[in-house]
């Protein structure tokens, strides 16, 4: 153990006798942000924040993760809640410590590049509401992203953190591109911006123990900016990183309140309050209020959210991670939408193209939205390809990163790979290298002319600036204009423990109880017959009582059917007709219908996978050709823009802006 960690060897009464740290190590808690968006698709409500808030606000956190990364789109796509109102209403509940988001540079809290307005006046509404620390990271570490955010940050007098987004090209640091001197280079950039911390931002657990030891020492002895350690669990090593970090002398490390920890979350806080506990590193935590903290959470809010947790492994850790280094959250997504493509099985295929496509689009590291652009063009090629042809159908974020509107990668795209992707690109064929955002025409002024009077004030119209087809669904929902549906709203903790109980006993089999009748004694004329289903029998008693055969009873047999009796066929008896057909359970409520293909002739223009229709090119009786895109529809917030089946003209159009799909839906008619 080094010097920084030596601990005082004397008995110690936890209250009165514990000393005082000479450099406690500071904790920026991610409960609220980055920790239910990592286990829990980011579905956290506001409202389940409220009970533990006044409680974590007394426990000494450096700062507090509130929002910022898939809070922004989530909570007004999914949740009903307005993003602004999250950071006004934890307000008044956190009043000590300082709040802390996740900004995407550019990116803000999208997907793509905004426009410089939008950009500035997405900083000044989220500074006047109430934000105190912006993290602010670029997707490719290209810091011309930093340029117009920074200066308004700076402006009103918030807290900088520049981020370097880790990752490798080796099992562990070192290599051609992501090496040593790529990190501290990258910490020298932040410096010259004015960073007042620097965030080494391991977004999916890659950072070894000894690489991170590295690492921050070589930034300790560099640069003067606070050092700070975020780093996934994913892997497993983050808690052992975190040790070798402090012990280089790293400032600052993020850790979740354990209910919300590990997996591919961040370690939890409690054992390392304890590891450090004596220590001339000892954060000062009292374990006690996090353990009342804990129990609420456990009692009151968890199982809320319990039935979004993938329970499909059993294990904590993935070590797959370090293979195709994408983020959990990621690749849970890439997992579901296999799924509800009937394509599961491509997942293996998935993981070996991944690194393929990382490297043909520039090596660049992954994480949002880069892990998205890369992910879903991984699933299209698998899906879409041929041994003919590679790329077949490529997202435009795709072509916007080959253009260059998302910045410098670290090394060279493809030249085949980008040739193909701009062909044909509204923008121009010929990639650019200035920075992303002065090719952009500004935003502002024209989302204040679309979205009208249903924008009561600037924080609704940066909303639908940044999200237009969501952000508007959501303001007609917030201002009454339309219904608000059912799968928005919050849940009550009874209905989730009711929904829990109704999973159990489907699970054990009971979710059909039985009647309160008793059976009959078994009389001489009951007959037993065999029911095989796949590759197991059950056995029927079945006993004709007033000439009408019923069943009586059903057992499970223990053994598996035999190959020989699954090759015989087996002779049944007819049996009689019932006067009347056994009743049918009641089917579950079946969701509403998609709209139906219009009755005219035509091509039709299928789905090929779930999403939701951003906007379509073409109206019905507009002349179109074959390969001109008609529709796009977005896919895990990628866009992909669907080209038209054939040449001629636009017969129906089955769904508007907004309209969820799923795979095969017929979304227009061209005849």
């Amino acid at each position: 153990m080094s010097d920084h960690t030596q601990v005082k060897m004397t008995t110690m009464n936890y209250d009165k006798d514990r000393p005082k740290a000479e450099n406690p190590v500071k904790i920026e808690d991610l409960t609220f942000r980055d920790g239910h968006q990592s286990l829990f698709a980011t579905r956290g409500r506001t409202e389940d924040m409220i009970p533990v808030a006044e409680m974590m606000d007394e426990v000494g956190f450096w700062a507090m993760e509130t929002w910022g990364g898939a809070t922004f789109d989530t909570m007004h796509r999914f949740l009903n809640e307005d993003p602004w109102e999250r950071i006004r209403t934890l307000k008044r509940y956190v009043k000590k410590t300082p709040f802390s988001m996740l900004l995407r540079a550019q990116n803000l809290v999208g997907y793509r590049n905004y426009a410089d307005d939008l950009a500035r006046a997405f900083v000044e509404r989220t500074a006047e509401n109430g934000m105190d620390i912006f993290r602010t990271f670029d997707a490719l570490n290209d810091y011309r992203n930093f340029e117009t955010v920074v200066p308004v940050i700076k402006e009103c007098g918030k807290h900088f953190q520049g981020c370097i987004c880790y990752t490798m090209t080796e099992p562990r640091l070192g290599g051609e591109v992501y090496n040593l001197d790529y990190y501290v280079n990258k910490a020298k950039d932040l410096e010259a911006m004015g960073a007042d911390s620097i965030c080494v931002k391991d977004m999916a657990g890659l950072i070894a123990p000894y690489d991170a030891y590295a690492i921050i020492k070589a930034l300790k002895e560099t640069v003067k900016a606070p050092i700070h350690l975020h780093s996934h669990f994913t892997s497993g090593m983050s808690p052992m990183s975190h040790l070798k970090a402090i012990e280089a002398g790293v400032d600052i490390i993020d850790t979740c309140m354990t209910p919300y920890a590990y997996r591919t979350s961040h370690a939890a806080i409690e054992p390392l309050v304890m590891t450090l506990l004596g220590t001339n590193r000892d954060t000062g935590f009292d374990i006690r209020l996090m353990a009342q903290i804990n129990e609420i959470l456990e009692r009151d809010v968890m199982p809320k959210y319990m039935h979004l947790l993938d329970s499909s492994k059993a294990s904590i850790v993935d070590i797959n991670v370090l293979l195709h280094q994408t983020p959990g959250g990621m690749l849970s997504n890439l997992v579901n939408q296999l799924r509800e493509m009937d394509a599961l099985d491509k997942i293996g295929e998935v993981y070996k193209e991944l690194p393929r496509v990382r490297k043909e689009l520039g090596q660049i590291p992954l994480v949002t939205p880069t892990s998205q652009i890369v992910g879903i063009q991984t699933v299209n090629n698998v899906l879409f390809d041929d041994e003919n042809e590679r790329y077949k159908m490529i997202t435009a974020q795709v072509k916007d990163l080959c253009y260059g509107l998302y910045g410098k990668t670290a090394i060279p795209i493809d030249s085949e790979v980008q040739k193909k992707a701009l062909k044909g690109y509204p923008r121009g064929e010929e990639p650019i290298t200035c920075r992303p955002a002065e090719v952009l025409e500004p935003e502002l002024e024209k989302a204040k002319e679309e979205i009208g009077d249903l924008a009561v004030d600037m924080d609704d119209t940066v909303l639908y600036a940044i999200y237009p087809v969501t952000g508007k669904k959501f303001l007609k929902w917030k201002y009454g204009k339309e219904e608000v549906p059912d799968e928005v709203k919050p849940k009550t903790l009874e209905q989730a423990k009711a929904e829990q109980e109704l999973v159990r006993k489907a699970l054990a089999g009971k979710l059909v109880e039985k009647g309160g009748k008793e059976a009959p004694e078994k009389g001489e004329s009951l007959r037993t017959f065999n029911v095989f289903v796949d590759d197991e029998y059950f056995e029927i008693g079945v006993e004709e009582v007033g000439g009408t055969p019923l069943v009586s009873y059903v057992q499970q047999m223990q053994a598996q059917m035999p190959a020989q009796a699954a090759a015989a066929p087996i002779a049944m008896p007819a049996a009689p007709a019932a006067p009347k057909p056994a009743e049918k359970p009641a089917p579950k409520p079946a969701a509403a219908p998609a709209p139906k293909a219009a009755d005219v002739d035509g091509t039709p223009l299928a789905a090929p996978m779930p999403g939701m229709i951003v906007k379509y090119e073409k109206k019905v009786g507009d002349a179109v050709n074959e390969g001109e895109t008609i529709v796009v529809l977005e896919a895990m917030k990628m866009e992909n823009a669907l080209p038209s089946p054939a040449s001629g003209t636009v017969k129906a159009i089955n769904f508007d802006s907004g309209d969820s799909v799923a795979k095969g839906d017929v979304l227009c008619v061209v005849g």
